[in-house]
């Protein structure tokens, strides 16, 4: 009998892994932070807000991890060489990464500046990039592989008309880093993979929830193409992001996992 269908549940475990989240005080950052504490996981948080990394951290030590953090974006190469030095002089390895930073700026091609268009990419497909380059050198330092998770979109695959040329851009090229690192890296035992939702429930989102004239409209123009007839909770992201950071995935490197209801599917 193979040993894992003992306890089959053990191989999606990342208990005592060190986790390494980026974009911790965003809405994905800050619920991959919490469910890879609550798993048990040890976990350093990195952002660029103070006081909202402060209040993840407080979170995270609530649900019993061990907790670090460090006040920086991935915005560059020293940036990014200062969050795995400070993550390893922590916890002494790195076996996890959620590169969960980012950001959006919607606006009709016409009216964005190219500034505005760089400003996007570089924030996420830059930034995604580089942290992805620091971490997986110190991974193949180490040894013995790694687990990559890169923040994708449902608009990575589809377009959208409100003005989202940036952003549906560097989620496509998100994408590509995706493949491209899985290939790259397959063979030291790193996987690389993406979770690409469409909209769930944050703080920024909220609205579509609600039972207002414009949050009713809108969520009933997204329903009418999510085959799961609902919009997405942070719990359908927790799932696929222990998958993708446990054993449970070892077999699987550069995939795009869309958690979107079938949204894409159609």
């Amino acid at each position: 009998m193979e040993e894992f269908l003992s306890d089959p549940a053990s191989l999606f475990s990342v208990r005592d892994k060190v986790a390494l989240i980026t974009g911790a005080s965003g809405a994905f950052g800050g619920l991959a932070a919490k469910v890879m504490a609550g798993a048990g996981a040890h976990v350093m948080l990195a952002a660029g807000n103070a006081a909202e990394l402060a209040q993840i951290g407080r979170d995270c030590a609530a649900l019993g991890a061990e907790v670090a953090t460090v006040n920086r974006r991935p915005d560059d190469e020293a940036a990014c060489t200062a969050i795995i030095a400070a993550t390893v002089e922590r916890f002494g390895v790195i076996d996890i990464l959620v590169v969960a930073s980012g950001m959006n700026d919607v606006a009709p091609i016409t009216e964005m500046s190219p500034e505005r268009f760089e400003r996007v990419m570089h924030a996420n497909v830059t930034g995604s990039w580089l942290m992805a380059r620091a971490a997986g050198a110190r991974m193949l330092a180490q040894g013995h592989g790694g687990k990559i998770v890169l923040m994708s979109s449902a608009r990575g695959k589809l377009g959208h008309p409100a003005g989202y040329s940036a952003y549906c851009a560097s989620k496509a090229a998100i994408d590509g880093i995706t493949r491209a690192l899985g290939c790259e890296w397959g063979g030291a035992g790193i996987t690389v993979n993406a979770i690409a939702p469409t909209v769930f429930r944050s703080a920024l989102t909220s609205w579509m929830f609600d039972d207002t004239e414009r949050g009713t409209a809108t969520r009933n123009g997204m329903l009418a193409r999510i085959p799961k007839g609902r919009l997405g909770e942070p719990s359908d992201l927790a799932g696929p992001l222990l998958f993708l950071a446990s054993a449970a995935s070892d077999f699987y490197t550069g995939h795009i996992l869309y958690a979107d209801g079938g949204y894409t599917a159609g």
